[in-house]
């Protein structure tokens, strides 16, 4: 693994911080209605994805995650102005404005979405890294999913078949406690969800998802094992989400002071603690980055305001090849 050196600590604060703003102006412009339909966001688990951007090679890995999945993209390269635009349903969206909060991709960055279906991006992810294997591509696919998903069929089949045929992929459980509204201890007679790998003689275990640095760690060693020849791995990375499953979320399941108590551990609180003690930066320059992430939020969002919505045709056009439509029997108006 790459040394985490003092940049990396000065990157990581900036990526996490731009993260968890860039979804909390989500937040504002969907109660003004500008971003309508379901919205998870993903403030808290950002460590999961700065650990995991650091162990990966972002010139030729790849991912894939549920619908919790606007700052993925972004962290893999994606124009985080084309991923707000998105949400508006813009015509400058990554999709066009037509996929929406849970359907960010870009083939051009390897991110594979973004998936609305429970579970569904599990055998997806399999099959990428299937892909790779099968042209002799040196590259590893990061398949991630929530608590709840690890409940489905679908991820058994999968890590059967991940295992019989030695794919170069990482799943990886993002569990922060809770599917939807029901906590983890309700889901099944066990809360240690990485065990459900061993049945598969899958390297698997727990990582801690509010700090970076274990991530990172876990992460690396997972993936060197992938791109080696060496299999599929499981993590089971513990986090938490310091917001609803949604928006339309009232949060009854769980009390204030449970949610306090892990933002005492915030992830860009700790990475912000270790470099002021490190003094690899002062105050100023952390109140000089925030400053310009600020900056760089508005701007996102003043591109998303000012973009045009998508011509009606573009729905059809990118489903069907013929310009005459042959499967529909009504014109466009």
């Amino acid at each position: 693994m790459q040394k985490i050196t003092k940049e990396v600590y000065l990157k990581w604060y900036e990526d996490m911080m731009f993260w968890r703003k860039f979804e909390d102006k989500l937040a504002a412009v969907y109660i003004q209605q500008k971003v309508r339909g379901f919205l998870h966001l993903y403030n808290g688990q950002e460590a999961v994805l700065a650990g995991a951007l650091h162990a990966m090679d972002l010139t030729k890995d790849k991912m894939i995650t549920a619908y919790r999945n606007h700052v993925q993209p972004i962290g893999m390269g994606v124009d985080p102005k084309r991923v707000m635009a998105e949400l508006y349903g813009k015509a400058t969206g990554t999709s066009h404005g037509l996929g929406g909060s849970m359907h960010i991709f870009s083939k051009e960055f390897r991110f594979y979405g973004g998936h609305g279906i429970v579970g569904g991006q599990i055998p997806l992810g399999a099959g990428i890294a299937f892909g790779d294997k099968y042209h002799d591509k040196d590259a590893v696919t990061l398949c991630c999913f929530g608590d709840g998903a690890a409940r489905q069929g679908s991820l058994h089949e999968t890590f059967n078949l991940a295992m019989l045929w030695n794919l170069p992929v990482v799943f990886v459980c993002e569990n922060n406690g809770y599917a939807m509204g029901t906590s983890v201890a309700r889901t099944a007679n066990h809360t240690d969800i990485w065990k459900l790998g061993l049945g598969y003689d899958m390297p698997s275990g727990p990582v801690d998802g509010m700090n970076p640095i274990k991530v990172a760690e876990a992460f690396d060693e997972a993936i060197q094992r992938a791109r080696n020849g060496g299999g599929p791995s499981f993590l089971e990375v513990k986090t938490y989400r310091y917001r609803g499953h949604s928006m339309s979320d009232a949060q009854h399941y769980r009390t204030k002071d449970e949610v306090a108590e892990y933002k005492k551990i915030d992830p860009i609180t700790q990475i912000k603690d270790i470099i002021l003690e490190k003094k690899y930066a002062s105050a100023d320059d952390l109140k000089a980055i925030d400053k310009d992430v600020k900056k760089r939020v508005s701007e996102c969002e003043k591109f998303a305001d000012e973009s045009p919505y998508p011509e009606k045709n573009v729905m059809y056009d990118v489903v069907y090849e013929q310009e005459d439509y042959p499967f529909i029997d009504h014109k466009i108006k």
